[in-house]
Formats: structure tokens, C-alpha cells, sequence
């Protein structure tokens, strides 16, 4: 299955930058939807960037329509995060396996 890079950025109309990410309004159900794409294998990494603002996020699936179609039913989608890039990365050095 191929790999893509997603860089997601925290904004939009209820994202409150005063608060941290797990003080936000809808928090428990956007980490629930979010560790079942971990369980099912979507996410394979993922976190935030030093800016603050963005996170990045190693997804397998087989397009990128799959995974917009996937992210916009994140309960947290167009309220608190928009997806920016969706990227084919071609992984060459995986230490997962090692």
C-alpha cells in the first residue's frame, strides 16, 4: 500500500491557540476517532510540529482522495484542523522493521 506525508495545520473557527491541544473543545472524541485510524493501520505516524501549528502524519492508503474522504470524517475536521498537503512519500529507509 503506498505511503503519504499529510501535514494537517491547527486552525479554523474553534481552535482556541490559548489552550492546549487536549484542552480544545471536542478533544476526547477527536483522539478516539484518531486512535482508531492508528488501530486500523491509516495513521502509521503522526505528531505535531515545533511551530505549533501543524502536525504530520505518515499515512497508508491508496490514494489521496482516501485519505481526505477518511480525515473528513474527524470530528475535529474544518472546526479545529484542515488538512494542507497530502504527499506520496517514497519510503527508502525504514528502521520499524529492524
Amino acid at each position: 500500500m503506498p505511503m503519504f506525508l499529510v501535514t494537517i495545520h491547527r486552525s479554523g473557527p474553534e481552535w482556541d491557540p490559548s489552550s492546549p491541544m487536549e484542552e480544545q473543545s471536542g478533544w476526547t472524541e477527536h483522539a478516539a476517532f484518531m486512535d482508531g485510524l492508528v488501530e486500523d493501520g491509516f495513521i502509521v505516524l503522526g505528531g505535531p510540529l515545533s511551530d505549533g501549528t501543524r502536525v504530520a502524519h505518515a499515512v497508508e492508503a491508496e490514494s489521496e482522495e482516501e485519505i481526505r474522504a477518511t480525515l473528513a470524517r474527524d470530528p475535529w475536521s474544518e472546526t479545529h484542523l484542515r488538512v494542507d498537503s497530502v504527499e506520496p512519500w517514497e519510503i527508502r529507509l525504514d528502521g520499524r522493521s529492524a
